[in-house]
């Protein structure tokens, strides 16, 4: 794997945990509104070397409660487990970030007892996979995906609303797929920095329509929030 970021410290990555944020470069997928442009293509940011990490973690000890590991993609890397075998040796909580592209990556680590935390982006309703994700997406691997994290008791869901592309139909449809599970969250989209650059500059959703949207969804969810505004 090549480790491409690290956040030293964050409260809002891991829910409930004062946690570090490892990204790993590299993604199936193709997203035009992705926010980490530079996790998909390479631009000649340095790598960081797992030694570093875990000599970083090791100092870490009694400080971080958890580490998050993000992308990119972390679950295209077959090593992946083996790096979160090295940090829950050094007695940190991981959570998970992932497209749900990999579902034997994940139900892997979950047998493994190696994630305590798993987040999953959900792109659009599942008939419009392959339009958000600008790739053929296996939709079977997804709702395989889906089925996994929602039996894992520490879970989330997610979607970026992002305008002109997240529609109250999506948000229904993704509502009734999803029925059931733990979290949901609605995260507001920011044109700051985006994979295709047509996306960046325009506009957000206002926080009234988010909250339209958190309205329509929430019933749906144990519980139903909106991040970003």
């Amino acid at each position: 794997m090549i480790i491409k970021g690290l956040e030293k410290q964050t409260v809002l990555d891991y829910p409930g945990k004062l946690a570090c944020t490892i990204f790993l470069f590299g993604c199936n997928f193709r997203c035009g509104y992705c926010h980490n442009p530079e996790l998909l293509t390479e631009d000649g940011r340095p790598e960081i070397q797992q030694e570093e990490i875990l000599k970083f973690l090791e100092e870490r000890k009694g400080f971080l409660d958890g580490v998050c590991i993000t992308g990119g993609e972390p679950t295209i890397n077959k090593d992946l487990p083996e790096f979160i075998y090295k940090i829950k040796e050094l007695g940190f909580d991981v959570k998970l970030d992932t497209n749900g592209s990999n579902p034997d990556m994940i139900k892997s680590l979950v047998e493994k007892n190696l994630i305590d935390y798993i987040a999953m982006d959900i792109k659009a309703p599942i008939d419009s996979y392959d339009i958000a994700s600008c790739v053929k997406v296996d939709k079977d691997k997804i709702l395989e995906s889906v089925n996994v994290i929602k039996n894992f008791p520490e879970h989330e869901f997610r979607t970026t609303a992002v305008p002109g592309i997240f529609t109250k139909e999506d948000a229904r449809k993704i509502s009734e797929w999803l029925k059931g599970s733990k979290k949901f969250f609605i995260q507001n989209f920011r044109g700051i920095k985006t994979f295709d650059k047509t996306f960046e500059n325009k506009k957000s959703f206002t926080k009234e329509e988010l909250e339209s949207f958190q309205k329509l969804m929430k019933p749906y969810f144990e519980k139903c929030e909106i991040r970003g505004v």
